[in-house]
C-alpha cells in the first residue's frame, strides 16, 4: 500500500506553503484567497510526528472531517467550500485564533492522567471528587489549550486567554457556545450509529470579522470514541471501554517507553502495527459514517492529488 508522507506542489496563485503535523497546506493568493489543505497519512501523537505513514489515514480524515462540516453548517459556518479528491479539502482563507477548544464529557485521555496525578482542576475549570477513569461529567467541560506552531500546546484558562489578548471575550463567548453546540450535534450523530462522543476539539478562525469553524472536526485524530453497547457494565466492572479514536497508538509507544519527553527513543513501528492502525481508521470512518470506504489504489496518488487539485482551482477562478 502506497502512503502519502508529504507533497510537494507548485499551484497557481500559490502564496505561501506551511506543513503542519499531518497536513500540507497551501495558500492561494487573491482574488480567491483560499487554503488548500493535503491529508497525508502522516500520524502524529505527543505532539511528535511518527516514522511511519499509515495508509489511507489522510482520506479517512479528509472525508470524516467534510462529512461533520457539512452536517453542523446550520450550527455554525465553516472554511470548507469542497473536497475535489479524497485526500484534499479547498476552502476560506481565515485568520486563525491561536487556541484549540477542547471539550469532554467524559473523564478520559488528557483529563484522566491529570486527575490520576491529584489534580482536580483543570484549566481552571473544577472536576468533580470521586470520579474513575471514563465516568462521564455531570455537563461537559470546556478545557482550552494553546495552538502552538511547533512543540506542545499548552492548557489554558480562560482568565489566561483573555488576559494574553489570545481572543476578545466577545469572540471567546462565541468559540464557547459554538463548542457546546457542536458537540451536543455530535453527540447526537455518535449516539445514533451506537457510539459515544467522549472529547473532541474545534479550532476556529475569523472571516469578514465573524467567528468561523476551521480545520477538522469529530475524526479520530481530534476525537474520542467509545462504544455504546456495553459501557455501563464495562464502568461498572472496571474494565476498559471499547473505543474507536487514537489512543490505542498513545497507548502502544508508552509501553514501548515514549511519551515525547525529552531523551525518550521513538520505538520502530513494526508493519503489522501500521497495518492495524490503517484499518482502524477505517473501521472508524465505517462506523461514524455508515458508508463504506474506497480504498485508493492508484500508482500515483500524487498525481492524481495535484490533477484534482488544479481543476478545481480552474473551476474556482
Amino acid at each position: 500500500m502506497t502512503a502519502i508522507r508529504e507533497t510537494h506542489f507548485q499551484l497557481p496563485g500559490q502564496t505561501a506553503f506551511y506543513r503542519g503535523k499531518v497536513r500540507d497546506v497551501y495558500s492561494i493568493g487573491q482574488p480567491q484567497d483560499l487554503l488548500v489543505m493535503v491529508a497525508s497519512d502522516r500520524i502524529s501523537a505527543f505532539d511528535h510526528i511518527l516514522p511511519r505513514a499509515i495508509p489511507h489515514k489522510g482520506a479517512v480524515l479528509n472525508q470524516l472531517a467534510a462529512h461533520f462540516l457539512e452536517a453542523t453548517r446550520d450550527i455554525c459556518p465553516n472554511w470548507l467550500i469542497g473536497t475535489p479528491d479524497p485526500n484534499v479539502a479547498v476552502g476560506h482563507r481565515c485568520e486563525p485564533l491561536r487556541i484549540e477548544m477542547v471539550i469532554r464529557g467524559y473523564l478520559a485521555g488528557h483529563a484522566a492522567r491529570s486527575y490520576a496525578a491529584g489534580l482536580r482542576s483543570l484549566c481552571g475549570v473544577a472536576m468533580p471528587e470521586g470520579m474513575r477513569e471514563n465516568d462521564a461529567f455531570p455537563e461537559p467541560i470546556i478545557t482550552p489549550s494553546t495552538k502552538a506552531e511547533e512543540g506542545h500546546d499548552e492548557d489554558i484558562s480562560r482568565a489566561e486567554i483573555l488576559a494574553r489578548g489570545l481572543a476578545s471575550e466577545e469572540d471567546y463567548v462565541q468559540m464557547e457556545a459554538y463548542t457546546r453546540a457542536l458537540f451536543r450535534r455530535g453527540t447526537e450523530m455518535a449516539a445514533a450509529r451506537g457510539l459515544i462522543l467522549v472529547d473532541t476539539k474545534y479550532e476556529f478562525g475569523k472571516k469578514d470579522g465573524k467567528v468561523v469553524l476551521m480545520d477538522e472536526i469529530h475524526t479520530p485524530d481530534s476525537s474520542r470514541y467509545f462504544y455504546a453497547e456495553a459501557y455501563a457494565e464495562r464502568q461498572a466492572a472496571g474494565e476498559k471501554q471499547r473505543q474507536l479514536s487514537k489512543e490505542f497508538v498513545r497507548e502502544w509507544l508508552m509501553a514501548n517507553g515514549f511519551q515525547g519527553k525529552e531523551g525518550q527513543q521513538m520505538p520502530d513501528m513494526p508493519d503489522a502495527f501500521v497495518q492495524e492502525i490503517s484499518d482502524r481508521y477505517i473501521e472508524l470512518f465505517e462506523i461514524v459514517t455508515g458508508k463504506t470506504f474506497v480504498r485508493d489504489t492508484s500508482e500515483d496518488p500524487a498525481g492524481r492529488i495535484e490533477g484534482n487539485i488544479l481543476r478545481a482551482l480552474r473551476e474556482l477562478a
